[in-house]
């Protein structure tokens, strides 16, 4: 068995450990979300806490690790008789991020099930994360049903398990710890409020601790063993301390004072709903057991408010999670006169760690960098400025774009096979039942009447004399079902000097920040191509994190010429490249333009040509319209005729009607011919497509 590496060697990052350490010290705090860049040890310190969690006394032989002092009553492998238990390491179990769901919650066997009555259940990762804990790396990517399932199970302390009217019930109560890289994507709101606190890491920027990071890593490789019996001490002391703070917990005092800062403090930072008001409180509990105090104080209150509000304050996927430390203090302050708990006033500038945080030198590890992917989004971006411009196309600086709004839906056409998701129709786990096939490898869902039809004429052959049906595993039909599935939508705005006009860019900015925040809501990918001047660029390769392409966007400067065909080659290399990683995303291609083709020989017939490529790969598009003036000469309409896809105004989105425009893309497949007639042609395809 690998030596994990102490929890206690691990440096810096106090906010993760104290967090961690609060949840080991109070599972009811509802766990801890870890949010940070590659490098920063959130796996390597989530992984060494385990070491540190008391061993628990189970029922000898049971799968569910039940106490034996007070056992499940509906455990599976129940009812078990009051007897001695036998003790053992809490465990640490691992949540893949392409698990499915069986593997989640458990599995029946229904063909037994069927014909035999019986209750064959095969525990899965819930049952083996009970009274231990149950960790998630890149807990953005989890399909959103297994998230729900997870943190149901977290809230209720149990797991459910039904399949066509046979249900199962067993415990799981565990930690849940979830880490995940925010340029990857980030998780719906309503589950970032579900996870108790959340915690944001960075490596230090102070060359000594990055020495010592470095320093311990290399010992701890050289000799796993050696260097965790140099820590054994120092893991000894906080495990005993955890126990000392568990058995003080039921003991601390929540007065009045504490509960009013608590409330006045969610009230004022307009956290939705209650339950950051509950988590606070358990959360500064735990602090002033975790310190060896029966009394809460405010310095607690302080501490419980930075690790369970910020997450709880992103209302959308533009919004920087964070919480403003003064306004913290204030409210505080506002409201100390009501002597929290009797004690005297705790010092407002002190490390908020509720007196009980660890020393820096015995924390978890930093060992990556930490900026992100960098850069205030309000500053232009330098190294555009070298391209080379056509003359009095002169480069202007970035402008802000518009306050987005809402809009309705785009789709792909015809039913795909992938990510679940809530764009485009497709066959996936979970939707309504469209029929039945035979299963490929273990039956997930079963589809009773098929199957009974597929027996029922076997019956005599088989020998059936009483009243139950003969199955066999020939008969078992598995269901097709009908969802919604999360596609690539791959931006390709044009930033050409014909795009300048500060108002008429920062509409148009505004516009696809309203896409992206629609694409945030729909589960969807996201990738930016750009293109100006002598080429294009992909400003973002395909990502879940709609953030970050609204980050590049409102940094995007304009000018030069307009390379078209450039633009449309570079977005089809990227649709290639996307096709070969994930095959069964389909892809959804947006082109801001106004339709001109500027620069080299015959841009028009380049842009042509290069646009045909996606009609004849069958890739949806939808072309927004960008031109303005009384004139206009439809040449974003013919470059929708060439894509194969439709035009829409600028305005017509702006008005939002976009759904009404492009309800589904596949209209558009029947206003080809119409969108190449010329400037009559698309403004009626726009007006007919409304």
């Amino acid at each position: 068995m690998t030596t994990p590496f102490p929890f206690t060697a691990v440096v810096g990052q106090d906010d993760l450990r104290l967090a961690l350490l609060l949840n080991a010290v109070s599972p009811a705090v509802g766990g801890v979300l870890v949010r940070g860049e590659k490098g920063t040890a959130k796996s390597t310190a989530v992984r060494a806490l385990s070491a540190l969690l008391p061993r628990v006394p189970v029922v000898p032989g049971c799968r569910f690790s039940c106490d034996p002092a007070s056992p499940d009553p509906s455990c599976p492998d129940g009812p078990h008789e009051p007897g001695p238990g036998v003790e053992r390491a809490a465990r640490m179990v691992e949540l893949p991020v392409g698990a499915s769901e069986d593997r989640l919650v458990g599995a029946l066997d229904i063909e037994r099930a069927l014909a035999e009555g019986v209750k064959a259940f095969e525990p899965g990762l819930l049952a083996d994360a009970h009274r231990g804990i149950l960790y998630v790396d890149e807990v953005n990517l989890l399909h959103d049903h297994l998230v729900d399932l997870l943190l149901d199970a977290a809230a209720m302390g149990a797991s459910y398990v039904e399949r066509e009217g046979v249900s199962v019930r067993h415990a799981a109560r565990f930690l849940l710890v979830g880490t995940m890289n925010p340029e990857e994507g980030e998780l719906r709101p309503q589950l970032l409020d579900r996870f108790g606190l959340t915690v944001e890491v960075a490596a230090s920027r102070e060359p000594d601790q990055r020495v010592e990071v470095v320093r311990r890593r290399l010992a701890y490789d050289d000799d796993p063993a050696g260097f965790a019996a140099r820590w054994a001490g120092e893991e000894a002391a906080v495990r005993q301390r955890i126990v000392a703070a568990r058995e003080l917990l039921a003991q601390v005092r929540l007065g009045d004072g504490a509960l009013r800062q608590i409330a006045a403090t969610c009230a004022a930072f307009e956290v939705d709903g209650m339950r950051a008001d509950i988590v606070m409180a358990r959360t500064a509990t735990a602090l002033a057991a975790w310190a060896g105090r029966t009394d809460v104080l405010a310095e607690d209150v302080r501490q419980a408010a930075l690790l369970a509000l910020p997450h709880r304050r992103r209302r959308n996927p533009f919004d920087a999670p964070g919480l403003d430390e003064d306004k913290l203090d204030e409210t505080l302050e506002q409201f100390s006169g009501d002597d929290v708990d009797g004690d005297e006033d705790p010092d407002p500038d002190g490390p908020g760690g509720g007196g009980g945080r660890p020393a820096p030198d015995s924390g978890p590890e930093g060992d990556g960098g930490g900026g992100g992917d960098g850069g205030d989004a309000a500053q232009p971006e330098a190294g555009e400025g070298g391209r080379p411009q056509a003359s009095g196309a002169r480069e202007q600086s970035a402008v802000r774009a518009a306050e987005p709004f809402r809009t309705k839906a785009l789709s792909v056409p015809g039913i795909g096979e992938g990510a679940a998701g809530r764009r485009s129709r497709a066959r996936t786990e979970h939707g309504r039942t469209t029929g039945s096939r035979r299963p490929c490898g273990t039956l997930t869902k079963l589809h009773l009447a098929a199957t009974v039809q597929a027996a029922a004429p076997h019956q005599r052959a088989r020998g059936r004399s009483g009243p139950g049906l003969v199955v066999r595993r020939d008969d078992l039909r598995q269901a097709t079902r009908e969802g919604r599935e999360g596609n690539l939508v791959l931006f390709v705005v044009d930033a050409s000097g014909s795009m300048a006009a500060r108002q008429r860019m920062g509409a148009v900015k505004g516009a696809v920040l309203s896409l992206l925040l629609d694409a945030y809501q729909r589960r969807d990918k996201v990738g930016l191509v750009t293109f100006r001047g002598a080429g294009a660029d992909v400003a973002l390769p395909p990502t879940s994190s709609v953030d970050a392409a609204a980050v590049r966007l409102e940094s995007l400067p304009t000018g030069g010429r307009t390379p078209l065909a450039a633009g449309l080659l570079k977005a089809h290399e990227v649709l290639r490249v996307e096709r070969l990683r994930d095959p069964a995303r389909r892809a959804l291609v947006v082109v801001v333009t106004d339709g001109r083709a500027t620069g080299g020989r015959e841009p028009v017939a380049l842009a042509g040509r290069a646009a045909r490529l996606f009609a004849a790969d069958g890739v949806a598009s939808v072309v927004v319209d960008c031109e303005s003036g009384p004139v206009r000469l439809g040449l974003a309409g013919q470059l929708a005729g060439e894509l194969g896809g439709t035009a829409v105004t600028l305005d017509e989105l702006r008005a939002d009607s976009i759904a009404g425009l492009v309800r589904d893309v596949q209209g558009a497949h029947g206003t080809q011919t119409r969108g190449t007639q010329g400037t009559q042609g698309t403004q009626g395809t726009s007006r007919r497509a409304a």
